[in-house]
């Protein structure tokens, strides 16, 4: 029975609806999903988004995932080290200025790391170009600011450009973060596309549509599966604050106030980091014995959004194989050095699904 019932495909059910029904809307565009996913509006809200500034900002990962021991992370084409010192986020070049040892791994002693080939005691003041970058908790997620060169633009920001979130103590929280082998706006590209969520994800979407459009935003109404065949219909809107960010809320329906964010993270030429906060809030009486399983209900959570993001990290990927390609051939055309690009596919492994708890925001 057990073996029989594990085999079963709950796509196949019936769908069985519960929680309060939402007020009838008309879809934006009566066509076929594949007709109305136009390629120009995906590309032209893309375009839009990738004008934002990020500020010079660069999600890093959830603040527990981080160790107090240095550990190497690429960002935009450079290796960093990054550790927590007394639960404060930092980071530095991960080459000593003395002879480029790695310090990945080093000793930090009295708040300073310690290069293992020579003890050279690097700390705040630094050691000639050397230095401590500008880093920012957000309660959350940990975030650095690189030098504007980095950036490409030169507007720099006190700190990250923020969505507005449910209120942390009334919320549960969870993140994960998963290395894709693509550019940072493929993901992107891969959110603002929400017509291939009940195609390309029936496990977790038994119907979509989309109500609106703006010039980068989206709002759609998705029935999301709970539990085989149950499901609860909500309406989420998807917009991008910065470059890098794309958020989804929910407008109406059971959690509304809920959000998510996707941040992606360039790690080097055709290597992404994608990092989501899911951030799940409620008005009802009964969230608060939902909240008493934080421990329990975190887990699954984290597990949930890297279970999608397995699938659409391989999106992602696609459109940046199909880019490279498209490249290729232009460049044989116009007689530009040749040469097949090799694409390593790493992705789709999961390297966090974790509990967060939340933390004051705190800029450094």
């Amino acid at each position: 029975m057990w073996s029989a019932l594990r085999k079963l495909n709950p796509t196949q059910l019936p769908l069985r609806m519960f929680g309060e029904p939402l007020p009838a809307a008309p879809s934006l565009d009566p066509r076929p999903d594949w007709e109305q996913a136009e390629v120009g509006w995906i590309r032209g809200a893309l375009r839009r988004s990738q004008a934002k500034s990020c500020g010079g900002w660069y999600v890093l990962d959830a603040t527990e995932r981080l160790t107090e021991k240095p550990q190497t992370m690429w960002l935009a084409g450079k290796p960093y080290i990054v550790w927590l010192d007394g639960g404060v986020s930092r980071v530095a070049p991960e080459a000593c200025p003395h002879m480029g040892a790695s310090l990945e791994g080093a000793q930090v002693c009295a708040g300073q790391v310690v290069c293992p080939w020579h003890g050279l005691a690097l700390g705040e003041a630094g050691h000639g170009a050397w230095r401590w970058l500008r880093t920012h908790d957000d309660g959350v997620l940990s975030w650095v600011q690189l030098p504007a060169q980095s950036e490409g633009r030169s507007e720099l920001t006190e700190a990250p450009v923020l969505p507005d979130r449910p209120p942390l103590d009334k919320t549960l929280v969870a993140a994960m973060r998963m290395e894709a082998a693509c550019e940072p706006s493929h993901i992107i590209q891969n959110r603002l596309d929400p017509w291939h969520g009940a195609h390309y994800h029936p496990h977790s979407f038994a119907k979509l549509r989309v109500l609106s459009r703006g010039e980068d935003e989206v709002t759609v109404r998705v029935a999301v599966r709970v539990l085989g065949p149950m499901a609860l219909e909500v309406d989420a809107r998807f917009h991008c604050p910065d470059a890098r960010t794309i958020v989804m809320t929910i407008e109406r329906g059971e959690g509304t106030g809920s959000t998510v964010e996707t941040h992606a993270t360039p790690l080097a030429e055709g290597r992404s980091a994608v990092v989501e906060a899911v951030f799940a809030y409620s008005d009802r009486p009964g969230f608060r014995y939902a909240r008493a399983l934080t421990a329990a209900l975190r887990p699954v959570m984290s597990w949930a959004a890297a279970r999608l993001w397995v699938e659409d990290v391989a999106y992602a990927e696609r459109l940046y194989a199909l880019e490279r390609g498209r490249m290729a051939r232009s460049a044989q055309v116009h007689g530009a050095a040749s040469g097949e690009a090799r694409l390593d596919r790493a992705a789709g492994v999961i390297s966090a699904a974790h509990v967060v708890r939340p933390r004051p925001p705190q800029i450094r």
